[in-house]
């Protein structure tokens, strides 16, 4: 345990993660579109689930992990981080950080209210929530992510 411990600051340099000219030496890049991968996988398995009529309350977790990167989206765009790395982030976010962090909020908003009715089992409900939450996606893609 204790050797793996000491292997993890070594494997996230060389996995990309770790920048010495960043804050704290994580690269915003690597870790935003480590994220944005993990929500795309979360919000796939909730479509899948609600297209399937499948048993919404497990819903709730997936949910629950798109709010919290919700929460921290805006966070992870530090000027100096616009180019690099393949990086589909447009200018954009840099000059309407308001409006950026505006639908980050309603991804949140959003998220949360589908955590809530899948709890609840609301299988009409979360069918709904889970569109609204895709709409938030994409209204990020269209304003603030090159294609």
């Amino acid at each position: 345990m204790l050797a793996a411990l000491m292997m993890a600051p070594l494997m996230m340099a060389t996995l990309g993660v770790a920048r010495a000219d960043s804050p704290g030496g994580l690269d915003p890049i690597a870790l935003r579109q480590a994220g944005y991968a993990l929500q795309g996988g979360d919000f796939a398995y909730i479509r899948s689930v609600v297209k399937a009529k499948g048993d919404v309350k497990p819903l709730e977790v997936p949910a629950k992990a798109i709010s919290k990167w919700g929460r921290v989206i805006p966070t992870l765009f530090p000027k100096g981080s616009e180019t690099g790395e393949n990086t589909k982030a447009l200018p954009k976010i840099w000059s309407d950080p308001e409006g950026f962090q505006k639908i980050a909020l309603a991804l949140v908003q959003a998220s949360d209210k589908l955590a809530t009715d899948a709890k609840a089992g609301a299988t009409d409900m979360v069918d709904a929530d889970t569109k609204e939450l895709g709409k938030q996606c994409g209204a990020c893609h269209k304003a603030y992510r090159a294609k």
